[in-house]
């Protein structure tokens, strides 16, 4: 049996599958997020903990002798957090999270450092972990002084599992400390950032041995035999894992809370002046890119809370196939925006409004905007010469017939929806645990079945085209506007 471990902004989900991937059992538990000041998240790293104990509870209760034959556990988790811990191993404050903004100033110090692009193939945004140490350095200084680790989220939980410090390539890659073309730790971008080498974890590939699970675990969960722990992954790296999206030409398209579009890449080929993430892949010798936008089902959520109707009542309002753009231009930047624009001050714009305009012209503009804004991810993408003639879509927003067919006629792509069933970051998290224990690769990470494919609406593309035209150009106008 296999475990795979995603540790989520909202909630831990833990999957235990047989060695043929079949999914055994799903449990999850659910924690919150802290906004002390404006633009600050963070987390409280014992709520991982204790929500792992709460799953794994779950899982025991309802299939103890599966779990009892527990090999290999897999760890998928946010990707840019900051866990800072002392020379005892002792948390020394909340994990600032990868949307949390209060080190604009310094990102963008670190970005105009000589090298550091190169070197990370990356742009410095704010919600890297780099950036955060720095605003720790110069705002609280006594707990800086005390930094002995700096850990990603999935990484505290595998310290909790193992005793050991230890990561992965994909998920270092977003800190701006790793070189990720050699897949190792930079000096030099440790050295920029006033950080050291000891500092940092162990490095191994997502699909390596990353560990062993504590005896004291082993014999609490009623495990009979070791547990390897891999090396795991960044949430999208590993999501990718779960599709089975790692050879180029390969991808996916997530309408989640964030907005993501990846392509699986087998060369680096970093283009940081796009604002496209280039990292490593959690399997070897493999790298990926994404563009990346902030919010994508967290629009509509937002439009749920000021509306005071459900989600799912607005996307309701809206039939299964599109007839056409919207009058109404939704610019999506609730938090600022990473691509292409990398921009953390700028804000959601609501644009051409009529008196008539309710609900459904709302929750139509709202999708259109996301849409378009993950057409700037792929514009960003094909600079980078990838080219994607289709794309798995995932994530709660493919609930919406109407959102997907926006989507593709937009993106000029064909969207696959996998058929019911798990195929996400927990299941590649089990699945890079069957891979730390042995598992081929390639015989391992394959595509989940597909229920069915929604194509681009020829006969409306030259329309949102023109629709798009407009919403690029309310960008700049926006910005000139707000400083």
């Amino acid at each position: 049996m296999f475990l795979g471990l995603d540790v989520g902004t909202s909630g831990l989900r833990a999957l235990l599958a047989d060695e043929g991937g079949n999914v055994i059992g799903v449990a999850d538990a659910a924690y919150g997020v802290s906004h002390p000041h404006t633009g600050w998240s963070e987390q409280d790293p014992q709520d991982w903990i204790t929500a792992c104990q709460t799953a794994i509870a779950a899982l025991r209760g309802d299939h103890p002798a599966e779990l009892a034959a527990l090999r290999g556990i897999g760890l998928s988790g946010h990707m840019h957090g900051a866990t800072l811990l002392d020379a005892a191993g002792k948390v020394l404050r909340p994990c600032i999270l990868w949307n949390d903004t209060r080190s604009a100033a310094e990102a963008a110090q670190l970005d105009g450092a000589e090298g550091v692009r190169d070197l990370s193939g990356n742009i410095v945004f704010p919600g890297f972990t780099a950036p955060k140490l720095a605003w720790v350095e110069a705002h609280e200084p006594e707990i800086f002084a005390q930094v002995a680790k700096v850990l990603l989220p999935k990484d505290y939980l595998r310290y909790w599992l193992t005793g050991t410090y230890v990561s992965d390539m994909s998920d270092s890659a977003g800190t701006s400390w790793l070189d990720v073309g050699a897949r190792d730790w930079s000096e030099q971008l440790l050295e920029v950032s006033g950080m050291r080498r000891d500092q940092m974890p162990d490095l191994v590939e997502g699909s390596a041995a990353g560990g062993d699970l504590r005896d004291a675990l082993r014999d609490e969960w009623g495990i009979d035999g070791p547990v390897v722990i891999a090396g795991g992954g960044g949430d999208n790296a590993v999501a990718a894992c779960g599709a089975g999206c790692f050879r180029e030409g390969e991808g996916f398209v997530s309408l989640g809370t964030s907005g993501v579009l990846l392509a699986a890449k087998s060369a680096y080929k970093p283009d940081p002046a796009s604002a496209v993430h280039t990292f490593c892949h959690a399997v070897p010798d493999t790298w990926y890119q994404m563009g990346v936008i902030l919010a994508a089902t967290d629009c509509l959520n937002w439009l749920s809370r000021t509306l005071g109707q459900t989600p799912a009542t607005l996307a309701g309002l809206l039939p299964n196939q599109i007839s056409g753009p919207s009058s109404v231009t939704f610019l999506p930047y609730l938090s600022g925006e990473r691509t292409p624009h990398n921009d953390a001050s700028i804000r959601a714009t609501l644009a051409g409004l009529d008196i008539g305009d309710g609900p459904a012209e709302l929750t139509q503009a709202v999708m259109e905007g996301v849409a378009f804004a993950l057409r700037d991810c792929l514009e960003a993408l094909k600079g980078t010469d990838t080219n994607l003639t289709r794309l798995l879509a995932v994530g709660g927003g493919t609930r919406s017939p109407y959102w997907v067919e926006t989507l593709a006629t937009v993106l000029g792509v064909s969207l696959d929806i996998p058929d019911k069933g798990e195929f996400g970051a927990a299941l590649g998290a089990a699945r890079l645990a069957m891979t730390a224990t042995g598992a081929d690769i390639s015989a391992v990470m394959t595509a989940p079945p597909i229920a069915h494919t929604i194509d681009p609406r020829s006969d409306l593309t030259e329309a949102y085209d023109a629709s798009y035209a407009r919403y690029r150009a309310l960008y700049p106008n926006m910005k000139a506007l707000m400083t």
